[in-house]
């Protein structure tokens, strides 16, 4: 559960006659993350595609790019399985596609071009000016284009440059029509505007109006979008018809170059070969059992060895090779000069291609989806604690003690559904449990806050057992503020405890000491320090909310919860603590790690009064959501009552906090009563939508971040490779159907 699944290496070796049966087999078993072999021994080379992998990789490219052509999606269609000749039939299909496909490109280009041209004379339209009066001058310039025509003609009258000017305007484009002084009038405009914003507008040469030009474009165009819907059409047919034989037919191939190129990953001879990879352990039996099965003695199966979680596993190849003739040829192995062992359960046998065991992770399934939240950082090492369990066990508890509302909790629940319905992919369906997870969650702090919606369930005449036992104390901040600051910190410490010990077993691999000096070190600093601080030594000189004060954190008229401090001996106890973690922490990491010291000791620990904001925050917002819909009275004490049956009144000694939308709306005019009550119905649901949402983006990332920066910082690194076994396309695709 802690740990990935256990993994065996193994050897396959036999003569190249069985190894298209092998390749098959092993694929159908779907059991083996082959290694790669790296070229290294003497006499052996990496195995060769099997005969007819090209052609089979060439029709793939070509079903993909159909498939593209076509935008054809998996969940579309039915697969169709492909039946004899389907050669002849994916001929066909290709040339309808491309020759549809070529026509629709051809299409689609002439709509571009036209398009364009439209674009080009729509501002002569609105000059309704015939073109060619537009151009063919000698003695004069004509320009066409958009921009401010007073500054157009302030900045012509201004130039000495130009004799006699005179502008034409229709919307927003203006022409003008210049005269220079003296010589050649081209470009005699465009000196003059220098500094002017002026967009131009290239005269087209056509001996039509504008508008009788762009009409004929538009009829144009108006066609082509009809051919290219036409084209569309036509596509789409071929997508029904042929869409499930090519997503069969690419399946089916996909799984051939599969196997098909399996011998690049295979050490060979011209007679032999040997391939090797990782099996879970438990598993090695059916491995055996299913080779056997289809080649007899025609191989050799072997288990090289068993790698223990804390092994380090270092190969030092020194290869050879002997007889690579006839019968013995298949038995002949590379040697090593060691041979991994694992309390007797290793073979013995010889460790070929030098590669670390693959990780399958093994949890609960509850747990199972939380796998996504790990693989988002990386693949756990394999020897490394999995923190799937962890997270599992404090991320959706966190979520819901920030949240703490049964109205939410429902909501997050059924989006968490709707996701897992509507996703098909294992990230998505993971995506959607963790939502129903922090739901749940979230409805049963709800329920122990007593709040459904903000709404207290107790003012409404719902007077259930527990409910209420905790609150988010918006109402009387004196009696929660200390309780839920202590809990955020306890919660911290406890957290970061657990990633500390985690830290040291997996740095037990390295060696007691290692494990000792880098991460026991660290345990002993921050509990100690927080020891201290929540003791009575020194106590004069502490803040008074830490310690030695009234002893009462929370209290309601059914519950108390105490705490006046631990005893000054424990404190100082904690202190010693403290201080030899240091010491360690310095004789490990030098400077750099006593400089770490308050960041590591403190700063993690208080980074969990987030939780306390986020509460706090989530909680106020929907309060006032409701104190705008429904309003409130507030009593001497500062207790606020929201007036969900009649409009709100003071009590003695209080006053009326707001009068409520509804209340406005039900006892003013018509006018008033219809603007109160859209007012009061937005403000419930959009409000409270902003509040469900930002809960997702407050308290699901502020956890992420605490489960990623302070936890994982304790003890994960990552990087392992992620079991991947011969033939998973195939598990895909099964899983699919």
């Amino acid at each position: 559960m802690l740990r990935p699944e256990r993994m065996s290496k193994v050897s396959v070796t036999g003569s190249k006659g069985v190894m298209p049966t092998v390749i098959e087999t092993v694929h159908d078993l779907n059991l083996v993350h082959l290694s790669d072999y790296d070229g290294s021994w003497e006499g052996f080379d990496n195995g060769s595609p099997i005969e007819g992998a090209d052609d089979v990789s060439e029709k793939l490219v070509t079903i993909r790019a159909l498939e593209s052509t076509l935008d054809l999606e998996a969940d579309e269609v039915t697969p169709e399985a492909p039946e004899e000749g389907w050669e002849e039939r994916l001929e066909e299909i290709r040339t309808r596609i491309n020759d549809l496909d070529d026509e629709r490109s051809a299409v689609t280009s002439e709509l571009r071009r036209v398009e364009e041209r439209i674009g080009r004379v729509e501002p002569f339209a609105q000059l309704d000016i015939d073109l060619d009066l537009l151009s063919g001058y000698d003695n004069v310039e004509v320009l066409v284009g958009e921009g401010s025509v007073s500054a157009i003609e302030d900045a012509l009258e201004a130039d000495d440059s130009i004799r006699a000017f005179e502008t034409f305007t229709g919307g927003d484009v203006v022409a003008i029509v210049a005269a220079p002084t003296d010589g050649d009038p081209e470009g005699s405009i465009g000196d003059a505007l220098v500094g002017v914003e002026l967009t131009r507008h290239e005269v087209p040469e056509t001996e039509q109006s504008p508008r009788q030009y762009v009409g004929r474009l538009e009829d144009k165009k108006r066609g082509l979008e009809n051919d290219l819907e036409e084209l569309d059409a036509e596509l789409e047919g071929v997508k029904r018809e042929a869409g499930g034989f090519l997503l069969a037919l690419e399946a089916e191939l996909s799984i051939e170059a599969q196997r098909a190129d399996a011998p690049l990953q295979f050490a060979t001879t011209k007679r032999a070969f040997i391939a090797e990879g990782w099996v879970p352990e438990e598993q090695y039996a059916d491995l055996e059992a299913g080779l056997r099965e289809a080649v007899g003695d025609s191989i050799e199966v072997e288990q090289l060895e068993v790698v223990d979680y804390d092994e380090v596993v270092e190969h030092d190849h020194d290869h050879g090779e002997e007889g690579h003739d006839g019968e013995d040829e298949r038995h002949a192995e590379p040697q090593t000069a060691k041979a991994a062992t694992d309390g007797g359960r290793s073979q013995g046998r010889a460790v070929t291609m030098d590669d670390e065991p693959p990780v399958r992770l093994s949890n609960l399934t509850p747990a199972k989806p939380f796998e996504l939240l790990v693989k988002m950082v990386s693949q756990p090492k394999y020897s490394e604690l999995d923190p799937t369990l962890f997270i599992f066990l404090t991320y959706p508890f966190a979520f819901g003690f920030m949240i703490g509302d049964i109205g939410y909790g429902i909501l997050y629940m059924l989006m968490g559904w709707g996701a897992w319905k509507v996703f098909d992919s294992d990230a998505g369906k993971a995506l959607g449990t963790i939502g129903i997870w922090a739901g749940i969650f979230t409805v049963i702090f709800g329920y122990l806050y007593d709040d459904f919606f903000g709404v207290y369930m107790s003012d409404v005449g719902l007077d259930l057992p527990l409910a209420g036992v905790l609150t988010k104390g918006l109402q009387h901040p004196e009696s929660w503020a200390m309780l839920w600051i202590i809990m955020s910190v306890a919660f911290g410490i406890v957290h970061l405890n657990i990633g500390l010990v985690v830290g040291f077993i997996n740095e037990l691999s390295h060696g007691l000491k290692a494990a000792v000096l880098e991460r026991f070190s660290w345990i002993l600093a921050m509990n100690g320090l927080f020891i201290w601080i929540f003791s009575t030594h020194a106590v004069e000189h502490k803040p008074e909310f830490l310690v030695g004060t009234t002893g009462v954190l929370y209290e309601t008229p059914d519950f108390a919860l105490g705490f006046e401090g631990f005893p000054e001996i424990v404190g100082l106890v904690g202190l010693a603590m403290l201080l030899v973690g240091v010491v360690m922490v310095g004789s490990a990491e030098g400077v750099a790690g006593l400089l770490e010291t308050p960041a590591w000791a403190f700063g993690h620990v208080l980074s969990y009064l987030r939780m306390v904001a986020v509460l706090l925050a989530k909680g106020g917002m929907a309060f006032v959501v409701n104190l705008l819909v429904f309003g409130a009275a507030a009593d001497e004490t500062g207790y606020m009552e929201f007036a969900f049956f009649d409009s709100p009144e003071a009590p003695a000694g209080g006053d009326v906090v707001f009068e409520g939308l509804v209340w406005i709306g039900l006892e003013g005019s018509a006018l008033v009563m219809a603007l109160a009550l859209i007012g009061a119905v937005l403000v419930f649901v959009l409000g409270h939508i902003v509040v469900l949402l930002l809960g997702i983006t407050a308290a699901g990332i502020q956890m992420l971040r605490l489960e990623y920066v302070e936890f994982f910082q304790k003890f994960y690194e990552g990087g392992g490779e992620e079991y991947e076994p011969f033939g998973h396309e195939q598990a895909t695709s099964q899983q699919a159907d």
